[in-house]
């Protein structure tokens, strides 16, 4: 808050507003890989000393920082993954997810190099589709593991967003620069023969909501990449979740009341609030969303996968029956993205 605050507030009026939304955000910490945003100007790494930040980062210094972060970061989330529950070995495709920077080679061969998988390794890359694109990861394993039950899908979604904080002070700039944060997180998908404990996916379920297209863009730019943030996403989520919902469960057979656990993605406080209401919840189903919201911020592609991991731990450790999870998040288009899963 102290380093927007030295940005974007030119008086004490602007800067007891800034403090106003960052205590209204539901969030408490978040981590970057720039230690600029919690150091003093002096001891900044990626900035200029300077209060204007001029000159200020280009596009092409913000993906050297990227090319020297992404892939050590998502070789730590894959080992925490893959510890004492599958050898790198078995390892037969890779899925890398990532929509705060690109190159060729790219963040796959990074990754295959870092952890010595073998030159075989059957990969694919999603790269720009935001907040939901870790459910795409999901789907893309899942058809994988129906084609060839012999694979072992390891997917890892790797955002850095505090690379692209802008200087002007706009209400999408503000609104990005209070939200967003940097993190990996990895998963392994397997056919069900070679299933351990954990979760099996039942479906999947999408929908473009063309009307909101305007309200939720990513665009590069020569000074990194631009957010485009309205504040009428959680209107239009909380206008036609309820419907997708009920397509979603339709198309694979559930009602509603099989439902017992919700993994949203905590894309931040109001969308969390507009899903609490329209789906009538009442009994702190939401909890894992924002404790991870509280803890971590939004870290895009990432974070839905940091809530299910949450709620795993929660539900595979001495729960007392089957449990069924509705999982959503949203993202440019405007999309919104459905899984179903259950233990």
């Amino acid at each position: 808050m102290q380093f927007m605050q030295c940005i974007y507030a030119v008086d004490e009026t602007d800067k007891r507003r800034l403090r106003f939304l960052y205590h209204q955000s539901a969030i408490d910490t978040r981590y970057s890989v720039i230690p600029d945003y919690s150091r003093p100007m002096p001891e900044w790494k990626f900035y200029p000393h300077a209060e204007n930040l001029e000159p200020f980062p280009t596009l092409e210094q913000r993906m050297v920082w990227y090319q020297k972060y992404a892939a050590p970061l998502s070789v730590n989330a894959i080992r925490d993954c893959l510890d004492g529950r599958l050898r790198k070995e078995e390892i037969t495709h890779l899925i890398t997810v990532s929509c705060t920077g690109m190159s060729a080679p790219g963040l796959d061969l990074h990754v295959l190099e870092l952890m010595d998988l073998p030159k075989t390794t059957w990969r694919s890359s999603i790269n720009f589709m935001g907040c939901y694109a870790a459910i795409h990861a999901l789907k893309l394993a899942d058809a994988i593991c129906h084609s060839d039950v012999q694979a072992k899908v390891l997917i890892v979604c790797t955002e850095l967003c505090t690379l692209h904080f802008q200087r002007e002070p706009t209400i999408d700039n503000i609104a990005s620069s209070l939200l967003f944060a940097d993190g990996s997180a990895a998963a392994v998908i397997t056919s069900d023969q070679y299933a351990a404990k954990g979760l099996h996916l039942d479906g999947f379920y999408s929908e473009v909501i063309p009307k909101g297209k305007k309200d939720m863009a990513w665009e590069l730019s020569s000074t990194g990449f631009q957010m485009t943030l309205s504040s009428y996403i959680p209107d239009l989520i909380e206008e036609d979740f309820d419907t997708l919902t009920s397509r979603a469960l339709q198309q694979y057979g559930f009602a509603r009341k099989h439902i017992t656990q919700w993994c949203i993605h905590p894309g931040g406080k109001k969308i969390l609030e507009s899903i609490h209401k329209v789906v009538g919840l009442h009994n702190g189903e939401l909890q894992a969303s924002y404790d991870i919201l509280r803890n971590y911020g939004n870290m895009s592609s990432c974070t839905l996968l940091f809530v299910l991991k949450k709620m795993t731990h929660t539900l595979l450790h001495g729960h007392g029956g089957r449990e069924h999870i509705f999982g959503a998040a949203f993202g440019p288009g405007l999309t919104m993205e459905t899984f179903i899963a259950s233990v």
